[in-house]
């Protein structure tokens, strides 16, 4: 059953970490959410540390100059694990190959960089389709078109057997009041083509073991009982949150705002209605992180 709350700091008082999702939650891709820095300030200040999990496909140095650039205040967060850095090091491991075919944007390049988290990484190289072992897509070229027109490309690398390497599980997100296709849509489309795409951001584990290792660098030892999960995905946030048996806190305000009829708060039918044909719980749910 989940419980509607009117602000973290009902509950906050329950745990020593935060899980904070980025967009939708913290900021909406161009303004910090001013609520949502004041109630992670405040968990802070009370002794609790935030780890900003992310599914951004960029290093977390690059997510850290992102979010400075819009305006979230260094004070409000601790650390960042980032989707981005669980696929890179997947990447440099070989998990797709040696010489591989981008899809992404030129901000998106940062990927390639090499990564401390894997020993003796493999010597990566950007290639034609036609030549490549592997795919890597951090997002769409343009985030507006259809996923569907890389359907001829798909379909060659599918009969080829290559893997997709997916940076950023996402489906979509809301870039103020416009919503964007991320690399979530294309593999998704990859893969009913019959092709394999290979996931590391939330719901799935490589970005929790990522987790687990930031908290580890900032000296944190905390149980899992005393974790929330935050974020506005049902089927990243708060399924993630739900397979590593984390409680979650759904921002029904953002990506799920229409069908939850979120005004300041959820629509409590709504709410139960929409997890319900999801097949996901949340512990707790707020319109809006405050």
């Amino acid at each position: 059953m989940t419980t509607i709350i009117d602000s973290l700091a009902e509950v906050s008082d329950r745990y020593d970490v935060l899980y904070c999702d980025l967009w939708g939650c913290l900021h909406d891709g161009y303004t910090p959410f001013e609520e949502a820095v004041a109630a992670l300030r405040a968990f802070r200040d009370k002794g609790g540390f935030v780890l900003l999990l992310t599914n951004s496909p960029r290093p977390r140095a690059d997510v850290e100059n992102q979010i400075g650039r819009i305006g979230v205040p260094r004070d409000c967060w601790d650390s960042i694990a980032s989707s981005g850095d669980s696929a890179r090091a997947a990447m440099f491991r070989g998990y797709v190959g040696r010489k591989v075919w981008f899809i992404g944007q030129p901000h998106d390049e940062g990927f390639f960089t090499p990564i401390q988290l894997v020993d003796d990484p493999v010597a990566i190289e950007r290639v034609p389709l036609a030549e490549a072992e592997g795919i890597v897509c951090t997002g769409p070229e343009d985030p507006f078109a259809d996923p569907a027109t890389l359907r001829p490309q798909f379909l060659y690398a599918k009969t080829r057997g290559l893997k997709l390497l997916c940076a950023n599980p996402d489906i979509v997100v809301d870039r103020g009041d416009t919503r964007e296709w991320c690399a979530g849509a294309l593999a998704q489309l990859y893969t009913e083509m019959g092709g394999e795409s290979l996931y590391f951001g939330k719901p799935h584990a490589p970005i929790y073991e990522l987790a687990r290792m930031r908290l580890a660098e900032a000296g944190v030892d905390c149980p899992t009982g005393r974790i929330l999960a935050v974020g506005d995905g049902l089927h990243t946030d708060i399924l993630g949150a739900q397979g590593e048996e984390i409680d979650s806190l759904f921002i029904t305000g953002g990506l799920s705002r229409e069908e939850t009829g979120t005004t300041l708060q959820p629509d409590p039918d709504k709410l139960a209605a929409i997890l319900d044909t999801a097949e996901v719980a949340a512990t707790w749910a707020m319109g809006f992180l405050r």
